[in-house]
């Protein structure tokens, strides 16, 4: 076939170099210069610059080794990759706007998901600050919300739901009676994340999942300073740093402990809302193995950050709070004593 034959198709134009190959790269160049940042926000949930900031981010870890004229170009990679985790349907990749066969699709979301969640990529943006003057900041805007002191995150546990996997599917089902992964996730009070573990099956009970986590070891081997707690619900264990309602509680300083405790939990619901909403992926059922649904939620925590702190709005879509939020925290009946010093002291100093 002469290389001078040109095929349209609405306004996305293929070049091709003989019956099997074209230049992928005409579609980044469409989707980049044709469609305005509304657009691009609405189908990829970055805008023109965000999604060069992911693509140089990532060039090295995603540009193929060949040096084919007609290689998948990171842009493309990245682009497939951002309408993936938008819609949670891998068949809208192939079929809209990105130009690729079904097989390319998956290949190119396996690629590029692996080089997003990358332990030296996801670090530079989803981290626990340590410094003074960074918790500082966390405990003015949480004391902002509701008056409640010290607070430097809440913490909560989230279900993905996920096909049954083919091994140790019994220990997928969470006590709502499906399969999914429990995602552990700290946010600070603008909703960014400030720590996710997202690789226990969905009958891990949240207590269990905290107590292996290293946001526990940072607390507790005081690489967080004093006087800086979490806070998190019923489901959790009591401790100096992290505070939990009163079960039962009295009127007086325990109801007003719990009223500025629930205010100010409720900005992790709203962070978790606002990630679902995002990447749509995370709504429905991922059709993955566990271990690469792991992978799309540190990736679409990672990029919710980068949507943060590149000031990107969410999308004005259905999905609000959490729907999988359960009070109770997972499987198991745990015992959660109640009382702490960090209690006692805030009932008996500001809550009176």
């Amino acid at each position: 076939m002469n290389s001078g034959i040109v095929k349209h198709f609405g306004c996305l134009e293929k070049r091709y170099i003989n019956p099997i190959h074209y230049y992928e790269c005409d579609f980044d160049i469409h989707v980049l210069q044709t469609l305005d940042d509304r657009e691009l926000l609405r189908r990829y949930r970055l805008d023109r610059a965000g999604i060069m900031f992911v693509v140089d981010l990532l060039r090295d870890a995603i540009t193929s080794p060949t040096r084919r004229h007609n290689a998948i170009t990171p842009k493309t990679k990245v682009i497939t990759t951002l309408r993936y985790l938008a819609t949670g349907k891998m068949q809208q990749c192939s079929s809209d706007d990105l130009g690729l066969s079904q097989s390319s699709v998956s290949r190119v979301i396996t690629q590029t998901l692996t080089a997003l969640s990358q332990p030296n990529i996801v670090t530079q943006f989803v981290s626990f600050p340590l410094d003074a003057r960074t918790l500082h900041t966390h405990k003015r805007a949480f004391m902002d919300i509701a008056g409640f002191p010290g607070v430097v995150g809440v913490i909560d546990g989230t279900h993905v739901r996920i096909i049954a996997p083919s091994e140790d599917e019994a220990v997928f089902v969470n006590r709502r009676n499906f399969h999914s992964i429990n995602v552990q996730i700290v946010f600070n009070a603008a909703c960014k994340i400030l720590d996710i573990v997202a690789k226990r099956p969905g009958s891990t009970h949240d207590a269990r999942m905290l107590s292996e986590s290293g946001i526990r070891q940072l607390f507790e081997r005081r690489y967080v300073p004093a006087n800086c707690h979490l806070l998190g619900d019923s489901g959790y264990p009591c401790k100096p740093w992290l505070l939990t309602p009163y079960l039962q509680p009295c009127q007086g300083p325990q109801l007003n402990y719990n009223r500025a405790h629930k205010t100010t939990r409720a900005v992790v619901e709203h962070g978790i809302g606002q990630l679902k909403r995002r990447f749509h992926v995370l709504h429905g059922e991922v059709r993955l193995r566990p271990e690469k649904v792991s992978k799309v939620i540190i990736a679409c925590a990672m990029l919710h950050n980068i949507c943060k702190v590149r000031q990107i709005a969410e999308p004005l879509e259905d999905g609000d709070e959490d729907e999988d939020n359960d009070e109770d925290g997972g499987e198991e009946d745990i015992y959660i004593p109640q009382g702490n010093l960090a209690q006692r002291y805030l009932l008996t100093s500001l809550y009176k």
